[in-house]
């Protein structure tokens, strides 16, 4: 399938926005190994469950759960993950609003069996914060869901989807939702 043109309405339009609030959990730990892109994998719910397959932009900040100590959890693949509940975090890290590309489908390069809710968020950590909550909105829609005969192409297409997504999130009517997480 061909990646198609993306057409951004001057404002977000229903369903749009999609505002909500999960804890970031264990997911196949592709995006940064494989990729160079980390994700932070977040429930499917049903709001997310119910838009098409594909690529979305918003906003997205980082809060630590309030847990006591760190903890270890199983990926799918049965390597354990240390989560340590966004309490590694930074200041800065924490009181800033993110741009963010979400994913949401069944990753047909790697012929996943589960549906993935992943969020790219735009921004180098220092470190990991499984565990940690995600409030989110979504404002938009980039493009479906794709197939790629190579990592380098699918990781060409990533890339594309976060340059778009900055440039779109700078727009006056999309910046002011960066405003609603402080």
């Amino acid at each position: 399938m061909t990646r198609p043109e993306t057409i951004v309405p001057e404002t977000p339009q229903p369903p749009y926005p999609i505002r909500h609030k999960s804890q970031i959990i264990s997911g196949f730990g592709r995006g940064s190994s494989e990729l160079g892109i980390p994700t932070a994998n977040i429930p499917v719910h049903d709001e997310l469950n119910n838009l098409p397959t594909g690529i979305y932009y918003g906003w997205c900040k980082i809060y630590p759960h309030p847990q006591e100590s760190d903890t270890t959890d199983k990926r799918p693949d049965g390597q354990d993950v240390l989560f340590n509940h966004g309490n590694n975090l930074c200041k800065t890290d924490l009181s800033t609003v993110w741009p963010m590309v979400m994913s949401i489908g069944w990753n047909p390069f790697y012929h996943n069996k589960t549906k993935a809710a992943e969020i790219h968020i735009i921004n180098k950590f220092s470190s990991n914060f499984y565990g940690a909550d995600l409030e989110y909105v979504v404002l938009g829609y980039i493009r479906p869901e794709l197939n790629y005969t190579t990592k380098e192409a699918l990781i060409k297409d990533i890339e594309l989807d976060i340059s778009i997504a900055k440039d779109i999130l700078k727009r006056e009517e999309y910046a002011k939702y960066e405003h609603e997480l402080e």
